[in-house]
């Protein structure tokens, strides 16, 4: 490996597009919709939180699209924040983006096993068992999170257009699972209009737009993924035109993906519920096919049929996470090598010019991360929101820096850039300050959010004290 070596342009316009979509839906557009979207919002609900989110994100790619064709250079959020602020605010912005971004590899990773256990029932539970923050973890589940994990270390550690390819194929096989399931759901008679009522949760005091922001609030973990593009800026060869395209086209079939499958869910009940609030409230009971939402109304409209083609949508889902962020979060840790923000390890590229060491790094740390189990890793997935937030508040931040300084002052950017940073700031202060939209982050959450942040200080001063001597 050298240093010597440079990353190549081998990303065609749908390669890349199809790592930023497969970065937006994962593991959790499947099983959200029964535990978190319909009992926050119903089905009305969530549709308008999303087309919102979406529209939000679109307001904020004005920021990425500028700050891309004014740097198109690996680094993306880290390196606008580091000229445009310094290396203090590029260091905190690579550091919670950072954790936003490694933190969704095992979770996709582990959530293979959650398909498993619904297909499979006791097929992986195997080998030694323990129990921790009340989630039940076996060793064969570890294993074959595991085995994904070093897998798709290996693909991303060839050319790139490997990755490309292979994503783009992911993508293709995830969208025709979620479109044969809709089919289904819409000409199968076991389906009719009234399944979708009511329109928001009534189990639940809450006004209708408090419950729409509750589901509003996680746009920077549900759509976090569109922001890969700028990461692969000097591996991209196609025009800087076609990026701001590439990102809204990504934001707004992750916004339809996530919305048909919430619509799925809420279809998804047996006959021995009366509906789906009865049948959401019960989802924490239920065990096989029918404890998951979207599977369950799979098998309803299709059958086995159904099971298939929604097995196959989930299973690419978390492949295309699991290969978007080893991408993303490589090309972070080698961008800040670069910057001298990190040892010189991170940078170097093998002879397929792929920085190597961050993605046997990123494949380390998330090897750990199975033996924690699901609800431990869902703490960390919380503060994923937190460092999406915080690089989209640095992105908008930095686009109106740079309009400001031009000779003809960009306004539009100014205006775009002051939007998105207002947003971004929102969603932040949402989840930290428990403000009545049962939305804010749980305690272990904000215990980890805390030690992360020490932990970042300390790493940045110990950087700083080496560099002095």
């Amino acid at each position: 490996m050298s240093t010597h070596l440079r990353l190549r342009r081998r990303l065609t316009a749908f390669n890349t597009w199809s790592l930023a979509f497969g970065g937006v839906i994962g593991w959790g557009s499947f099983v959200m919709p029964g535990t978190v979207f319909l009992k926050r919002a119903g089905t009305l609900g969530t549709l308008i939180a999303m087309e919102l989110a979406a529209f939000i994100m679109l307001i904020i790619s004005y920021s990425y699209a500028y700050m891309i064709h004014k740097f198109p250079v690996t680094g993306g959020q880290f390196f606008y924040a580091d000229k445009a602020f310094g290396s203090r605010h590029g260091f905190i912005c690579a550091w919670f983006l950072g954790l936003c971004y490694i933190s969704i590899i095992p979770m996709n990773a582990t959530a293979l096993c959650l398909i498993f256990r619904a297909l499979c029932g006791d097929l992986l539970k195997f080998g030694f068992y323990y129990k921790l923050a009340g989630y039940d973890i076996y060793f064969g589940e570890i294993l074959l999170a595991c085995v994904a994990l070093i897998l798709f270390a290996y693909i991303s550690s060839l050319k790139v257009y490997y990755s490309g390819r292979l994503q783009s194929i992911f993508v293709i096989l995830l969208l025709a699972g979620v479109l044969v399931t809709l089919a289904g759901l819409i000409t199968s008679p076991n389906t009719n209009k009234s399944d979708l009522l009511p329109m928001f949760y009534p189990d639940d005091s809450r006004n209708y737009l408090t419950q729409i922001i509750s589901v509003l609030v996680v746009a920077p973990w549900a759509f976090v993924g569109f922001d890969i593009v700028p990461l692969l800026s000097e591996e991209s060869r196609f025009s800087r035109n076609y990026t701001k395209s590439i990102m809204d086209i990504a934001i707004l079939c992750g916004c339809f993906v996530y919305i048909v499958l919430n619509v799925i869910a809420a279809s998804g009940f047996s006959e021995k519920f009366s509906g789906w609030v009865e049948y959401v409230n019960a989802l924490p009971n239920l065990n096989g096919i029918e404890g998951i939402a979207t599977f369950s109304a799979a098998h309803k409209v299709l059958g086995r049929t159904g099971i298939f083609f929604m097995s196959l949508a989930a299973f690419m889902a978390m492949l295309t996470g699991i290969t978007a962020f080893y991408t993303a979060t490589s090309r972070l840790l080698y961008s800040m090598s670069r910057e001298k923000m990190l040892p010189s390890w991170f940078g170097k590229l093998n002879r397929n010019n792929i920085p190597l060491n961050a993605v046997i790094f990123c494949m380390a740390v998330s090897i750990l991360a199975p033996f924690a189990g699901r609800n431990a890793l869902g703490w960390t997935v919380d503060m994923s929101s937190i460092g999406g937030a915080v690089s989209m508040a640095y992105t908008s931040l930095a686009a109106i820096h740079f309009a400001r300084s031009e000779e003809k002052k960009r306004i539009d950017m100014i205006i775009f850039g002051g939007a998105g940073f207002i947003f971004s700031v929102i969603f932040a202060l949402l989840l930290l300050v428990p403000v009545g939209f049962d939305c804010s982050l749980e305690m272990p959450s904000y215990v980890l959010l805390i030690m992360w942040t020490i932990l970042g200080v300390i790493f940045y001063k110990r950087k700083n004290f080496i560099a002095d001597k």
